[in-house]
């Protein structure tokens, strides 16, 4: 489903320059569950930034069902992103004045759906969530792990097949955590959708379906002591 063949960010500053990811190559299958581990500054969110389209890669290639997503124009990229990718983040990244039922809407209404479907998809999220009786509330109204739960619904709401999920019980306690966590392994188990979580976590990473490891921007292990890297040779 994803492949990255030598994947390398360089950031440069003045005569400085940066290398945030070093080559990587990472096949991804549909359906997969998979965590990304690493220390802070091992290059996990640029990975996941590059995998979403939020940022670009230096140099590699970046495949997606053999589409070369790394050949697309922007406008391209935003639709590709808009359609098949899905964004969780540590902090919720909710608009503190729309309602649950509003945040859940976003993607809708960037896609143009009209308001009965808008209304549908957004009823079906909440039940999947179990958020149906909060779609009037604000989001410092509910608790952490329910506002979690509305980022996940808004990143599910239109379709996307991707879920990528940027440290999502960073800011919770262990148990809503864990039930985050639980939530996300149903949608991969029985909705067939592919999550990819960044964690420092070894009890969340623990769950996925494997793990890898960076550390200064290279892949040194898949968590069961291989390279990836050498797997795809």
């Amino acid at each position: 489903m994803i492949r990255l063949i030598d994947i390398t960010k360089k950031y440069v500053n003045g005569s400085n320059e940066l290398v945030a990811l070093n080559r990587l190559n990472i096949q991804i299958e549909k359906g997969d569950f998979l965590a990304i581990m690493g220390a802070s500054g091992s290059g996990k969110t640029t990975l996941l930034n590059i995998l979403g389209c939020m940022d670009v890669a230096t140099e590699g290639e970046y495949y997606f069902e053999n589409i070369p997503i790394h050949t697309l124009k922007q406008n391209k990229k935003d639709e590709f992103r808009k359609n098949h990718i899905g964004f969780i983040f540590q902090n919720f990244a909710l608009l503190k004045d729309y309602t649950v039922k509003e945040n859940i809407e976003i993607p809708l209404r960037a896609k143009g759906y009209g308001k009965k479907k808008r209304e549908a998809l957004v009823r079906e999220m909440l039940e999947k969530v179990g958020l149906a009786e909060y779609e009037k509330s604000l989001p410092n109204k509910i608790s952490g792990g329910q506002q979690q739960r509305v980022a996940i619904a808004r990143a599910l709401v239109s379709g996307a097949s991707i879920i990528l999920a940027d440290e999502p019980t960073g800011a919770l306690d262990s148990s809503t955590g864990q039930d985050v966590i639980d939530l996300l392994k149903r949608i991969n188990r029985d909705d067939g959708k592919t999550v990819i979580l960044v964690t420092h976590d070894e009890k969340i990473a623990s769950q996925a379906n494997h793990i890898i490891m960076l550390k200064d921007g290279r892949i040194v292990s898949d968590g069961d002591g291989f390279c990836i890297e050498k797997k795809l040779h």
